[in-house]
């Protein structure tokens, strides 16, 4: 079994494949100083409850956070009996980066990239929600392009919230109206309906500069929320970035 573990700045994804789908996947808090037996304390449980072996044919890790990295493959050791693999850039794994520098990509978006090339759903346009939600663009020759960063919506609604005394912390999800009537309704028409606003827009103005219509895919926790709300995404695929991390493996391992 595959375990596939995508760290990012505010939360840690971590899926275990069968060889023929992903059988479990669970998200926890990123949080650097947990050891190695912090970590394996943390997931037991949860392999226990899904009635998964806590054990690995392979332990495939993208990180942004440098300083959990040794824990992680400390784990990986101890409790999985594997030798962590990690993705660092796309070289490695046969994608062609037109970025500068070339290692500045995120493993994430190199796996996202790899994800929707391995498919041939190409142009495309991942859109990852995340702590930062990130426009990925991939030509169609697999040619990772670059893309746009905006602040995740999480992380300006907190802005928001902190910055003021009278605004409350809401959901994230779209009002009945974008005519609030009261304090709840207009941040949440403010905020969610505006954000998804401004993803189409980036999307509009991305596409714009394909030669060919980009197929367009969300990922990322809050992708679910959004693919209904946004006119320009076609779908929401929840382990798109876990297909890269599985294929690189192969890449890597190969």
């Amino acid at each position: 079994m595959l375990w596939a573990i995508d760290v990012g700045n505010t939360q840690t994804v971590v899926a275990i494949h069968d060889g023929s789908s992903w059988i479990a996947h669970w998200r926890q808090e990123t949080d650097a100083p947990r050891t190695e037996d912090e970590i394996a304390a943390s997931l037991w449980p949860l392999a226990q409850m899904a009635g998964i072996p806590f054990e690995a044919t392979g332990v495939m890790i993208a990180s942004v956070v440098p300083p959990v990295e040794a824990n992680w493959v400390r784990f990986s050791s101890k409790y999985l009996k594997q030798e962590a693999l990690f993705l660092r850039d796309g070289a490695s794994v046969g994608i062609s980066v037109d970025y500068r520098p070339v290692n500045a990509v995120g493993a994430d978006r190199i796996a996202n990239a790899l994800a929707v090339a391995n498919a041939q759903e190409l142009p495309a346009i991942v859109v990852d929600f995340g702590t930062a939600t990130t426009f990925d663009c991939i030509g169609s020759d697999g040619t990772y392009l670059g893309g746009s960063i905006m602040p995740g919506i999480l992380v300006s609604l907190s802005s928001l919230v902190g910055r003021t005394a009278k605004l409350p912390a809401v959901a994230i999800e779209a009002p009945a109206q974008a005519i609030g009537k009261d304090t709840v309704g207009a941040l949440q028409s403010g905020v969610v309906l505006g954000y998804a606003g401004a993803v189409d827009t980036l999307i509009t103005k991305l596409s714009a500069e394909f030669a060919d219509q980009p197929k367009v895919l969300a990922t990322g926790g809050l992708g679910k929320v959004f693919v209904d709300l946004c006119e320009k995404i076609d779908r929401y695929e929840a382990m798109l970035t876990m297909d890269g991390l599985r294929i690189a493996y192969d890449r890597l391992r190969s």
